[in-house]
Formats: C-alpha cells, sequence, structure tokens
C-alpha cells in the first residue's frame, strides 16, 4: 500500500519524489503509515490524499467524525481483521456491509472480510486518524483474544498450535505494522526514562504482561493485547538481528537506540515458554555508569583498604555476591581508577556490558570455545599488567587467575558467595591449594544493593530500642539516639518510597592473620569472626550505617542483608 499510494501521489504532482522518499525514510524510523508521516513532514495533509484517492478508485469519501456505529456491526469484524487491514466496519442495510478503509485499492482486505462476515462489502474511504479514533473507540484492546477466538472454529482454539502456524513472512510483516512500532518504541523510551535495569515481556495463557525493573523490584507497567505478543517479540527480535523464524530455543543480541541525544544499548535474552516467548530487555546506560568510587558506598576504612589492594602490582582482589548486585559496577570503578596509557588492561567478559575506552575488552562465547580459561591464557601471551575475569566459575578458570596473580599480573574477578568469608572456602571447594589461595588473595569485597528513601517524600519513624538492639546497633548508638527514615510514596519515587540504590560493602583483607586460618583449613564462620575482630564491617554493619545517616529505610537494609 505504501509504494502505490506514494507512487500514484507522485505521477499527480501532489508530492515529489524526494518528499516521499524522506517520508519512507521517517516511516521506516519512527513507524506509522505513511499518509500520516507525509502530513506530519508538512508535504502534503491527510484530507487532500484522501480526497486524491476518493477521485482515483471512485470511490465515496466518508466523514467519520460524527459517526455513532452500532454494537452489532462492530461485532461482525474481530479487532485482529481491523488491526490487520486497518478497516472499520461503518453500517449493514440488508446484505451490504459498509467499512472505511484509508486504501480501497486492498483487495485483499475485501476479500477476507467477504469471506468472513458473508456478507457483500461496500467500501468507503476516510484518512488514517478518523480510522484510528475509531479503533481506539470501538475496539477494547482488553477484549481483542475474545474477539478473535469467537469467529474461529472450536477445534482451532489451541493457542500453541496456532503459534507453530504462524508463518516467517506474517511475523515479518506483523513486526512491522505502525501500532507494533509505535508501542515498542515507547516501551523502550519509557523504560529509559524511568531508569529501569530490566524489561520482561512475559507471554501466558490468557494474558500478556510487560514488567521494569527500578531498583531492584519489578513493577508491572502495561498488559497489551495477547494477539500482539508475536508481534512485539518478533519486533524485538528483528531489531536485535535475532532469528524471528527460531522460537524453540533461546537466543541472545544486543540493540542500540538513541533516545534524544542519549544513546543506550539493550541486552536481549529470549526463552521458550509454555505459551511463547519470555523477553527480558537489560539495559546497559553509560550515562548510569557510577565510575566515581567514592560515591558507590564504600565506608572509609572499607574504601582504603580497596584501593590500596588495586594499586598492588600483583595478587587478586575478588568481588561477590548474587546476580544484580552491581557488581561489575565495582570492578568498572575499579578499572577506571587504574587505566593509564603505561597500564596494558585486558578483561574477559560475558557479556562485555560497556564499552570502556583505553581496555582491551573481550566478549566470551563459549560455543566456539572461547571460554574464560582459554582468554586467560591468551591474555598472559599479551603483556597484560592487569586482568579482569569476569567470572571464576570453575577450576580451571580458578587455577590460571591464581597462577597469573602470583606471576606479576594484578587479576580483578567475581564470584557468586553470600559473604566474603564464605569466598575462601569456595576457591578450595573448586580445588585450589589452600596456600596458593593464602599466597595469591588480596582482599575481598562481598557487597548488597539496597534502596535509597526517597527525599521527595522521606519521613522520619519510631523505632523501639528493643528492636534496634536486636538487629545490630551498640548500646552506644542507641544511647546517643538513631533516626530512622522511611519513603511516604509520592509521584517522584512512583510511590514507593524509594528512588536510586546504594552499595553496602563488606571488605575482607587478607591479612597474616587470615593467611593462617586460611592454611590451617579454618570454616567460614571462624574466619569471619577473626575477620570483624581485626575490624571488617560487616554487610549487616555497612548496612546500618546507612540507614542513620538518613541513606536508607531499616527494613531495606533487613531484606538485602537477611542472612547475616
Amino acid at each position: 500500500m505504501t509504494e502505490r499510494v506514494g507512487e500514484l501521489l507522485v505521477r499527480a504532482n501532489l508530492i515529489t519524489r524526494e518528499q516521499l522518499e524522506q517520508a519512507l525514510a521517517h516511516q521506516k524510523t519512527q513507524g506509522g503509515r505513511l499518509s500520516s508521516n507525509l502530513a506530519k513532514l508538512g508535504f502534503i495533509s491527510e484530507e487532500e490524499i484522501v480526497h486524491f484517492l476518493s477521485r482515483h478508485y471512485g470511490v465515496p469519501f466518508f466523514d467519520l467524525s460524527d459517526v455513532e456505529i452500532e454494537p452489532a456491526v462492530i461485532q461482525l469484524l474481530p479487532a485482529s481483521i481491523v488491526q490487520k487491514h486497518f478497516v472499520v466496519p461503518i453500517r449493514r442495510s440488508g446484505n451490504t456491509l459498509t467499512v472505511a478503509m484509508e486504501d480501497p485499492s486492498n483487495i485483499d482486505a475485501i476479500d477476507d472480510i467477504t469471506f468472513m462476515t458473508g456478507y457483500h462489502v461496500e467500501v468507503v474511504v476516510a484518512s488514517e486518524t478518523a480510522i484510528r479514533r475509531i479503533i481506539d473507540q470501538y475496539y477494547d484492546a482488553a477484549e481483542t483474544l475474545r474477539d478473535v477466538m469467537e469467529h474461529l472454529p472450536d477445534e482451532q482454539m489451541e493457542v500453541l498450535e496456532e503459534e507453530e502456524e504462524i508463518s516467517v513472512n506474517e511475523l515479518q510483516k506483523a513486526s512491522e505494522e505502525a501500532p507494533v512500532i509505535k508501542l515498542v518504541n515507547v516501551l523502550l523510551a519509557d523504560a529509559i526514562k524511568k531508569r529501569a535495569s530490566d524489561i520482561h515481556i512475559e507471554p501466558y495463557e490468557k494474558s500478556f504482561r510487560i514488567r521494569f525493573r527500578i531498583d531492584g523490584t519489578l513493577h508491572e507497567v502495561m498488559q497489551p493485547p495477547v494477539r500482539l505478543k508475536q508481534a512485539i517479540t518478533s519486533r524485538i527480535k528483528v531489531m536485535s538481528d535475532l532469528d524471528i523464524s527460531e522460537r524453540r530455543l533461546p537466543q541472545d543480541g544486543r540493540m542500540k537506540v538513541k533516545l534524544k541525544d542519549k544513546e543506550v544499548d539493550f541486552r536481549v535474552s529470549t526463552l521458550p515458554t509454555l505459551f511463547g516467548e519470555k523477553v527480558v530487555l537489560r539495559l546497559l546506560d553509560k550515562s548510569n555508569l557510577m565510575l566515581d568510587m567514592t560515591k558507590l558506598g564504600f565506608e572509609p576504612k572499607a574504601l582504603a583498604d580497596f584501593e590500596r589492594a588495586i594499586q598492588s602490582p600483583y595478587g587478586m582482589v575478588l568481588v561477590t555476591g548474587p546476580t544484580g548486585s552491581g557488581k561489575t559496577t565495582t570492578l568498572y570503578s575499579a578499572l577506571d581508577r587504574l587505566n593509564k596509557p603505561d597500564i596494558n588492561i585486558m578483561t574477559a567478559e560475558d557479556p562485555v556490558e560497556f564499552n570502556l575506552k583505553g581496555i582491551n575488552q573481550v566478549q566470551i562465547r563459549e560455543s566456539i570455545g572461547l571460554s574464560f580459561a582459554a582468554a586467560l591464557r591468551s591474555f598472559l601471551r599479551q603483556d597484560p599488567d592487569i586482568i579482569m575475569v569476569g567470572e571464576i566459575r570453575d577450576y580451571e578458570t580458578a587455577e590460571i587467575a591464581v597462577k597469573a596473580a602470583l606471576t606479576g599480573h594484578l587479576v580483578l574477578s567475581t564470584l557468586h558467595t553470600n559473604d566474603a568469608p564464605s569466598t575462601i572456602n569456595r576457591l578450595l571447594n573448586m580445588g585450589v591449594e589452600p596456600f596458593l589461595v593464602a599466597s595469591s588473595v588480596l582482599l575481598i569485597v562481598a557487597q548488597r544493593l539496597a534502596r535509597r528513601v526517597c527525599e521527595g517524600c522521606k519521613e522520619e519513624i519510631k523505632v523501639p530500642e528493643k528492636v534496634l538492639r536486636e538487629v545490630g546497633f551498640t548500646e552506644e548508638e542507641i544511647a546517643e539516639g538513631v533516626t530512622c527514615y522511611r519513603g511516604q510514596g509520592c509521584e517522584r519515587c512512583n510511590k514507593t518510597g524509594y528512588k536510586g540504590r546504594v552499595a553496602l560493602y563488606e571488605v575482607l583483607p587478607v591479612s597474616d592473620e587470615i593467611k593462617e586460618l586460611i592454611l590451617e583449613g579454618a570454616t567460614s564462620l571462624e574466619i569471619k569472626r577473626e575477620a570483624v575482630r581485626l575490624g571488617m564491617s560487616t554487610l549487616r554493619r555497612s548496612g546500618l550505617l546507612k540507614v542513620r545517616e538518613g541513606v536508607t529505610s531499616l527494613e531495606e537494609v533487613l531484606k538485602v542483608t537477611m542472612g547475616d
């Protein structure tokens, strides 16, 4: 329709060839139909296009501005057909159904409507804006699936069978429809504006849900019509260069979008579920990347210990914590501090989340044999000063990392453990010898992310002394007075009471006393007791200090440090 109408307008000298090409380019990036894009660019009005098509095809123009359509007429066409062909039923007279279309030459639409309804179809022409208004007014998105199902035979109402029958061409076409492009664009822009870290697009049997993870917590933002789940998924897969024909296997990809002057990378992951593909997009917004270590949340002593360790010429610094606890930000902050023209820094990451200037970053690809261990071996032949390993997952990687740390390289890496002391036992359980752990590891950092109390609705609350004592405040602190805060919930924080996050840190320097315990085969609990005696601040203690400072709430600290 786009090319046909465009060519007709050019031949009629209503627009120029250059204007048509500009409008088509604008349509490709912004979505929408050709007529609205021509109108937005000021080349021709929608009314002029509609009246031209009316004259050209000999089909009457119909003004939809004051029309009232009977419910019985609306029910003749399901929303799927209305959206697919961009057509609305206007009236029924005897065996004739009058429909309004923007493109009266769309024979496929007329044939589909004739076949589905059994009526003789009479066509009138209306503008895109008018048709869109009728669709929005009369076709409730929530009823779309029911409408579609009512017009299918009973044996074809099984959702999964329908999905299997969808062709690649139909998926491609659906992903390029204006409403889908607009919806996906709005979705991505809204996630960027709300500073979401992830977008979850989840299909279920009778619903379709989209959620944002903001400050570590998932919030439902919309429930689009179920009929759009294939089209939305396909649109995202097209944007991230994934195979839209493959819906049985997980896929991973990336895409970059620009919102005004801000560029944001999205890491895309698809996963086949019972009722369709779940898509998760991780937002990688470099403007939100905090590389100033003094602002991350370290206590003064912990920060001094950490900086001393990363300035060492060799040895290993480990950062531990669950997924989404900010380990990557801490490591990138350390690399940013160490990044100088006379230092060769190499990283092996899965995936590479942010591109850091002046640092050699390698994307791990297990499928072709490029594992962390393989990358580490290659790094040692590349004359590195500092090596960052995204994660130590197995003995082979741990062994090479330890040897690199003992042969004149500073190695930074992450593990998944609950606290700093248990990281030592994790390495020992992998098979690394105790004397190698004691000789190579300089410092271990455990961390969590806690939500900040919203400054716009912050209020002081009274907490009983008994509770303060139970959670870990000292008698001296209680005597001096502990002021706790919470957020009431306002527009600024989206009624949650929290806005932004701060890191809680547990920093364990591997001192001579700790080394002796490692060589003696001490338990994690014994190592933790000795570390606390030597001045280590636990995750819970770090959180309580931030409660006293009014940065976060007591409930939030208890939630993220439940095991401490």
